[in-house]
């Protein structure tokens, strides 16, 4: 998925208008420079949630890595509380949404739902190095700190929406009876976003050759099974 995928879907961005709206919080007053330095900290943020997990990061860390001091990454959040809130609004919210939309498109459809889904994943995760151990990370666990403020913020109305089209497939004979509702997003999780957060170990492992080298091969093993299942197509 592309950036400008994701920055179409920014629900932050503000209708044209004669008045201008005021700042929102974390969001520079104007200028290209301010912008693409805001834009910068947010990636170097994500990145270390990423690897070492948001509990684990200070803000001091972020700014070390991102170049800055202290200070320029305070006027931009003032806390991490902040840019957690930012970073939930302008990178999750839109994936979230793009990754429900595929329901309401294939309202009859199961199998082209759940393969859309799985290759929105792929496409997030290769556009985004960081979303794929990120969400492993923070949004699998009942411990994350993301998941706990994603819930805080937004519940779980959207999944029990999802669980329901799910049952309503499985009634209506377009889905499997022996399926699970509940387990059929973290199995597509671990065919999509766990391969892909594991990659590097695989590429570091020239020892194994059968270890999963591109988004392109995970994303053709996901689709086949969707489609497929165990057995030879027919």
């Amino acid at each position: 998925m592309s950036d400008s995928f994701l920055r179409s879907m920014d629900l932050t961005a503000m209708t044209a208008q004669n008045v201008q709206a005021p700042r929102r919080p974390g969001r520079p007053s104007g200028g290209t420079k301010g912008t693409e330095k805001r834009e910068h900290l947010l990636d170097t943020a994500l990145n270390l949630f990423a690897r070492q997990g948001i509990a684990d990061t200070s803000l001091n860390a972020i700014a070390r890595e991102a170049g800055v001091t202290p200070a320029m990454l305070h006027y931009y959040f003032h806390n991490r509380e902040q840019l957690l809130d930012v970073l939930i609004e302008e990178r999750f919210l839109p994936v979230r949404l793009a990754a429900g939309s595929v329901f309401d498109a294939n309202a009859d459809d199961p199998i082209a739902a759940f393969t859309q889904l799985a290759q929105r994943f792929i496409d997030i995760s290769t556009a985004h190095p960081w979303f794929a151990p990120l969400w492993l990370r923070e949004v699998m666990s009942d411990n994350g700190v993301l998941k706990q403020r994603m819930d805080e913020r937004f519940g779980d109305a959207q999944r029990k929406a999802a669980l329901k089209s799910i049952m309503r497939w499985q009634a209506e004979g377009k889905l499997s009876a022996d399926l699970e509702p509940s387990l059929l997003f973290i199995t597509l999780f671990g065919m999509t976003l766990l391969p892909l957060a594991t990659a590097p170990k695989w590429h570091r492992d020239n020892n194994n050759s059968h270890g999963p080298q591109s988004a392109e091969v995970i994303a053709r093993h996901a689709i086949a099974l969707l489609s497929y299942g165990l057995g030879p197509q027919r």
